[in-house]
């Protein structure tokens, strides 16, 4: 018994020994190669010997490359698409630009009656809601509008006759894209006729009638609705909103020329491209969503955008706020919930059919700003992908 008691203490104490040397060891690398070390044992996976791995680690305070794997291949983005449609819109449209839906008449008001046709002008604006079309009546109320004799009209002018994006998949449940939206959905002829009734308004000689492109015509002012680009940000990047960012995507091009169009959505993130100091034509845009399966991106430059953004204040401001946090909200409010990353990475999420992808900011626990990017394409298993981004999340703040 005294001889096991006496081995015990000898195998403790050498264990022991062993601990406080290999902390001493730990504690004499440098971080940075600590990071990598925990980094190359994560990617030995059995998951990369059946998938595409684009990843890269940036230390912005440091201004250097901390990890880089497949970095410069090219890989369907899903939702991390939304950087590259949000960077560019926040770089691109005024502080002030606003989506914006109008109502107005031609003819004129005799009486409490509109001799002439009134006009809903589209703004493509998805946060526009049942409240907003109940104001348009309440407007129209307020000038002693009580019958219109002539026509309701849709003023669809704002974009391209285009319902849903290139390389959509069909069987997919995608919002339609149209200039004219109530609540997200395209039912503004059936919505707008039902708010005019209930608020006593009547249409004599025809129904409301929608889908009507038209030139410029001379048109009374009743009342607009609106929304900020911040608005629209919010939630398409928090809860990664398709219809949200296609909206935007469309703004990006009107800023530019009307109708918009997508091939000018598309030239404009290729001037962000080329800001970043890449070549445009190395990579496929198809859409501002994410959704298409003709975008092709790399992680390069997902992180050379996310750079770009972090060295301009008022622009990473107000991208920053709009990432979901790993822990706390958003598309990440189940993920991560405890270790460094909780509370610390802040990232958009992305998945389609076959690829998961995070991007993002973290603090790492040297006290430096890191961006990164992660895009795992052909994979069986989501959880699988989310799994994996969680450990490398896991690492940089750790």
């Amino acid at each position: 018994m005294r001889k096991f008691l006496s081995l015990l203490i000898v195998l403790c104490l050498a264990v022991t020994a062993q601990a406080q040397s290999d902390t001493l060891v730990t504690d004499s690398v440098p971080w940075a190669q600590r990071l990598r070390l925990r980094i190359d044992s994560i990617l030995a996976t059995p998951l990369l010997e059946t998938s595409q791995l684009g990843l890269l680690i940036y230390d912005m305070t440091a201004d250097s490359t901390l990890y880089a794997y497949g970095h410069r291949q090219t890989l369907r983005p899903a939702s991390t698409m939304k950087l590259l449609t949000a960077i560019t819109a926040l770089e691109q449209l005024p502080a002030d630009y606003q989506l914006t839906t109008t109502l107005s008449y031609t003819g004129r008001i005799d009486r409490g009656t509109l001799v002439g046709n009134l006009w809903c002008r589209g703004g493509m604006d998805p946060l526009f809601g049942t409240d907003d079309m109940r104001y348009f009546v309440s407007s129209l109320r307020q000038l002693g509008v009580d019958t219109i004799r002539g026509r309701v009209l849709a003023d669809m002018s704002f974009k391209e006759d285009v319902d849903f994006g290139e390389g959509w998949c069909w069987d997919d449940d995608n919002s339609v894209l149209s200039p004219l939206l109530v609540e997200r959905k395209d039912n503004f002829a059936e919505t707008l006729g039902r708010e005019l009734r209930r608020g006593g308004v009547v249409v004599i000689d025809s129904v409301v009638s929608l889908g009507v492109n038209v030139k410029t015509v001379q048109r009374i002012r009743v009342c607009s609705r609106s929304h900020t680009v911040d608005e629209l940000l919010m939630p398409m990047m928090k809860e990664s909103d398709n219809l949200y960012a296609e909206a935007l995507f469309y703004h990006i091009a009107a800023n530019v020329s009307r109708p918009a169009k997508v091939k000018q959505a598309v030239s404009q993130v290729k001037k962000m491209i080329q800001k970043v100091a890449l070549a445009p034509g190395d990579y496929r845009v198809a859409d501002g969503s994410g959704l298409s399966l003709y975008n092709y991106v790399s992680a390069e430059l997902e992180t050379r955008l996310l750079r770009y953004a972090w060295k301009r204040p008022q622009l990473f401001g107000r991208l920053y706020n709009t990432l979901p946090i790993a822990g706390v909200d958003g598309t990440l409010k189940k993920r991560m919930m405890k270790g460094a990353a909780t509370g610390n990475v802040h990232a958009k999420t992305g998945t389609v059919s076959g690829v998961s992808s995070l991007a993002g900011y973290c603090s790492a626990a040297n006290g430096h700003e890191l961006c990164f990017a992660i895009i795992n394409q052909g994979i069986m298993r989501m959880a699988d992908g989310r799994g994996l981004q969680d450990q490398l999340c896991e690492a940089m703040c750790r």
